[in-house]
């Protein structure tokens, strides 16, 4: 992966990127205590004639609706896994894929991303799976870290990804590739035990978190355009403004020196300065940065590239 430049177009130094920032600490330590309780618990620990491990499935796991699920589970059941390679790879994709995110958006943003495409990813196994098999209790990360592993695709499309840590492919190939397969899994109801509707709503959800902000994504508000240009009619306005453009002769031109009107408009940048806005965007995101900051960037990252 490269860690150089981020979405919007401005420098960031190596420096300022984390192998394990605070979100994703939270992540990792939180779901392997759960996991080593899941652990624990499976040891035959009950009280009574009741297993503990089976009262602590019942509330956590997601199940579906009118068989015992309750409003908490499609936030919980991200927590909890089926054995250790489960959550090995679940956790190896997050940390692959995650670390870049939050590093560009900023904790908070990453959460919030991570957990909406958790629930959505919930709220799709519950009202689709039944259409195409039989509906069973759900637990597991995979259909937020679809979200993820969708966001890294249209954030980064040209990064590499190395299957099997062998074959390089861009991201946006990798991406695309396995949502194809979850559809087709999905709808062809093969490969029971995977909750297929949990990935493809995770990625989904995430994706209409992405149009939502489209405004700081430029890949992605390509792609929108680009849909509603074809809804509107595209052709038609691509002549219009061919046939425009035709008729408009520039008759004279005029060059002025213009003068910086403010410091944030001049080619030198305070380095003290720089770096505050830079720890800024590690902690909070881009989009924490006031107007003059963002002008500040801008300034900064024309001179060095």
């Amino acid at each position: 992966m490269s860690y150089y430049t981020n979405y919007s177009g401005y420098y960031t130094p190596p420096s300022s990127f984390r192998f394990f920032p605070k979100g994703m600490k939270f992540l990792l330590v939180s779901t392997s205590a759960v996991f080593l309780l899941q652990l624990f618990l499976q040891l035959g620990f009950r009280v009574g004639n009741v297993y503990l491990y089976d009262v602590f499935f019942r509330l956590f796991a997601l199940f579906p609706l009118g068989q015992g699920f309750l409003i908490w589970q499609p936030i919980t059941y991200l927590f909890l896994h089926g054995g250790f390679f489960h959550i090995f790879f679940n956790l190896l994709a997050l940390w692959f894929f995650g670390v870049e995110l939050e590093n560009v958006w900023g904790t908070r943003r990453f959460l919030t991303y991570y957990f909406l495409c958790g629930v959505g990813a919930a709220v799709s196994n519950l009202l689709l799976t039944p259409l195409f098999t039989v509906p069973l209790p759900t637990i597991g990360a995979s259909g937020a870290i679809y979200g993820v592993l969708l966001a890294f695709g249209m954030l980064f499309p040209d990064s590499p990804v190395y299957v099997y840590f062998l074959f390089p492919i861009k991201a946006k190939y990798f991406v695309s590739i396995f949502i194809a397969i979850e559809l087709f899994y999905g709808v062809t109801g093969t490969q029971n035990g995977i909750a297929h509707f949990a990935h493809l709503g995770g990625a989904f959800v995430g994706f209409l978190y992405l149009l939502y902000y489209k405004k700081s994504f430029p890949a992605i508000r390509t792609v929108s355009d680009f849909f509603a240009e074809r809804g509107k009619g595209a052709m038609e306005k691509f002549r219009s403004r061919k046939r425009y453009a035709d008729k408009r002769v520039v008759t004279d031109a005029q060059f002025r020196d213009v003068k910086p009107q403010s410091k944030t408009d001049q080619t030198w940048v305070s380095q003290d300065k720089l770096d505050e806005i830079l720890d800024k965007i590690s902690a909070s995101g881009y989009d924490s940065l006031t107007d003059e900051e963002k002008k500040i960037l801008f300034t900064a990252s024309k001179k060095i590239n």
